[in-house]
């Protein structure tokens, strides 16, 4: 079967400061959960973002295929990149939503991608779009905030906005970059749970990119650790030891005692409509 995501010899140089990227090789298969670690500046935020297509990469160096379909090759980007992006749910580490704008407005963006431009200018929806919008609000809990603006709502609330966004976008592929690096241990655990919902019962393909080891090794049953730009680690979870983790990030930090087994349940139930529906 061929991988949802495939990435093939992808480099990416920034100026003065050298490769962010170094021939980059990964597939990633449908409905897999994977986790993207690393330390600070390895490269997972823009490999998230080559996947995107919101960053080229080198000429002459690699590309990436998403859905079957080319999101870039050596440096340039598919002339059909809108439609293949419309497909991928993109969750921000800073949100990315409009303070000014309610709740259900933010989240109604969430069909842009596939709803004419004419409409989405005048802000014009449908009263389906709407449902699936309070639909998608209901699931990570958030449905009786639909009509506060969104700068009234905490971090923790806003990441699960932006959640319920990729999930009106109806996507096949959800990428998450740090989505829960600035969030408080309770709202981490609820905006990870939520995320592995999604993967568990809609079985959607969920690349997720994390500072926190434990999250990863919880949630996750592939990792992927990045250092320097190059994978050094790709495998299951469990086989994610201290002494791996110690030359990833660069310590002697981590021990058998600092480092929980992985599990793979959620910690509370998360109800609500699945995905496409």
């Amino acid at each position: 079967m061929e991988p949802v995501i495939r990435i093939r010899n992808l480099s990416k140089t920034f100026g003065k400061n050298g490769k962010a990227l170094h021939n980059i090789d990964l597939n990633v298969g449908a409905g897999e959960m994977v986790g993207l670690i690393g330390p600070s500046g390895s490269g997972k935020s823009t490999l998230l973002r080559h996947i995107t297509g919101l960053v080229r990469g080198d000429q002459n160096a690699g590309g990436v295929q998403v859905l079957g379909q080319p999101m870039q090759t050596d440096g340039r980007l598919n002339g059909n990149i809108r439609q293949t992006r419309a497909r991928i749910g993109y969750i921000f580490q800073q949100f990315n939503l409009v303070n000014r704008l309610s709740v259900i407005e933010n989240v109604l963006t969430g069909t842009l991608g596939r709803i004419p431009a004419w409409r989405g200018t005048l802000g014009y929806f449908r009263d389906d779009e709407r449902a699936l919008a309070m639909e998608s609000l209901r699931r990570v809990g958030m449905e009786r905030f639909a009509h506060q603006r969104a700068s009234c709502l905490s971090g923790g609330q806003q990441q699960r906005v932006a959640i319920a966004r990729a999930l009106t976008q109806q996507p096949d592929v959800i990428l998450a970059d740090e989505p829960i690096a600035s969030l408080d241990p309770e709202s981490a655990r609820c905006v990870m749970d939520i995320l592995s919902d999604i993967h568990q019962h809609d079985g959607k393909t969920v690349l997720v990119t994390l500072h926190q080891v434990d999250y990863a090794r919880n949630y996750c049953s592939r990792i992927v650790a990045l250092r320097q730009g190059e994978i050094l680690f790709d495998d299951k979870a469990s086989e994610l030891t201290p002494v791996l983790l110690n030359q990833i990030y660069g310590t002697t930090s981590f021990n058998e005692e600092s480092l929980p087994a992985p599990r793979q349940r959620l910690l509370r139930p998360v109800s609500g409509l699945a995905l496409g529906q």
